[in-house]
């Protein structure tokens, strides 16, 4: 009988001792879906820089500036737009195609990749403000921004087809220096993150 609770006794100890560990080993270690990887970050890399790439190539063609000045000042928006920006794709016109190319609309399948598109100018004060020209929801916890300047002049007519007019007849970002020839410094803002 004592031969037999000690095995009972042996036994019980090992097999504390293996759950012990185990429980130990799960403690020790985050696992996450990506534990065995870093594609995680190398996707928000591709991202930022192609969102940055289409911000150089767009401005250096001249259709990031055409789609700024893309202003229905009747309306008080982009044209076509709603409040709330673009929100199906990009606006319609060439950065709007290069933006969807790139990263797809709402009728593209697939692992599709959303993004927003802000606009940041200054006013006369020194504040900052936003207008929104595409909206495709809030951004995951990993999205990423690319940013690009552009600079808005006096004479600088605004781009909506049948619009007569310069920015200074209407347009979402004020004269931030009435003095000089420099209307106001536009930050173009892609937001971009995996759906």
């Amino acid at each position: 009988m004592d031969r037999a609770m000690a095995h009972t006794l042996e036994a019980f100890m090992a097999a504390l001792l293996v759950v012990s560990g185990v429980v130990f080993a799960l403690q020790a270690t985050a696992v996450t879906p990506l534990t065995a990887s870093t594609s995680n970050q190398h996707v928000e890399n591709q991202q930022q820089a192609t969102a940055a790439d289409l911000l150089a190539a767009s401005d250096a063609e001249g259709s990031l500036r055409t789609a700024v000045l893309y202003w229905n000042a009747s309306g008080d928006r982009f044209a076509g737009a709603s409040d709330e920006g673009y929100q199906n794709g990009g606006p319609p016109n060439a950065f709007g195609a290069a933006l969807n190319e790139t990263f797809g609309n709402l009728t593209t399948g697939g692992g599709r990749v959303a993004y927003d598109v802000f606009v940041d100018y200054r006013t006369p004060g020194g504040d900052t403000r936003r207008q929104t020209m595409v909206y495709m929801g809030s951004p995951s916890d990993n999205a990423v921004v690319a940013t690009r300047t552009v600079a808005v002049f006096d004479g600088d007519e605004r781009t909506t087809p049948g619009a007569n007019g310069t920015v200074a007849d209407g347009f979402y970002a004020p004269d931030a220096a009435p003095n000089a020839t420099l209307y106001n410094v536009l930050e173009v803002h892609v937001v971009v993150w995996k759906m």
